[in-house]
């Protein structure tokens, strides 16, 4: 991993980072050291055209996954919350003021996409942007799959797709806590039109061209697989 990434001209995030390293949850793929640096690398990429301070837009991105819930847990949706909790006393430690800290705080606080809330200020909004950014495209295809392996249970065992209708064209109720595929039309292709900035919208557009295409290359390949066996056992 990239050593250069922490702005240089932010020192508060170095020593920041130090303390939210030694929190992240081992072994857990998709929310990674590698998700924190690319959230932060757009979160201070997105900040000045929210007219944001870059300082605290890294830090909210630094700590955004404090508290890290399963996807197939039943409090999933509060981990914005439980973050921004667990954020509160640690931002002091590296110099920030109270009024920072309820700023950074606020924008962790109502970055879930589970809880279905608004950012109340720019922190927040670019933080929002930056976060789902990572879950599409090229990177949110991978990070799919990383959560469905982790949420596979011996006594609830997931699958990559629902093996008679994989991309839900009979509207059967989706379910990506069972298939990973699921998850696409369940939350992934409606990010894109959540975006708050322009730059963010931009990319957005992008990253659901390439999941789109993976999921009709996904569809083609079974389709072919099926038509071959009808063809042999014709």
């Amino acid at each position: 991993m990239r050593k250069d990434w922490i702005r240089v001209d932010c020192p508060r995030h170095a020593p920041l980072w130090a303390f939210v390293e030694e929190r992240l949850p081992p072994g857990e793929l998709a929310h990674d050291r590698s998700h924190i640096q690319r959230v932060y690398q757009w979160a201070v990429r997105l900040a000045p055209e929210a007219d944001a301070s870059v300082d605290l837009c890294g830090a909210a991105a630094l700590v955004h996954d404090l508290v890290t819930i399963p996807k197939d847990h039943p409090n999933r949706s509060l981990g914005g919350e439980q973050s921004a909790l667990a954020a509160g006393p640690l931002l002091p430690k590296v110099g920030y003021s109270s009024g920072d800290v309820a700023a950074i705080v606020e924008a962790v606080r109502t970055s879930s996409w589970s809880r279905g809330w608004s950012p109340t200020g720019a922190i927040g909004r670019v933080l929002q942007d930056a976060d789902r950014l990572d879950a599409i495209g090229a990177v949110g295809i991978a990070r799919v799959f990383a959560c469905a392996q982790e949420m596979s249970r011996p006594d609830s065992p997931g699958r990559f797709y629902h093996p008679n209708d994989p991309l839900a064209r009979s509207e059967r109720p989706l379910d990506d806590r069972r298939q990973a595929v699921d998850h696409f039309r369940a939350k992934l292709l409606r990010l894109a039109s959540g975006m708050h900035l322009s730059g963010a919208q931009h990319e957005a557009r992008q990253r659901q061209e390439a999941m789109n295409a993976f999921l009709s290359a996904l569809e083609r390949e079974l389709s072919e697989l099926d038509d071959a066996v009808g063809r042999v056992c014709g």
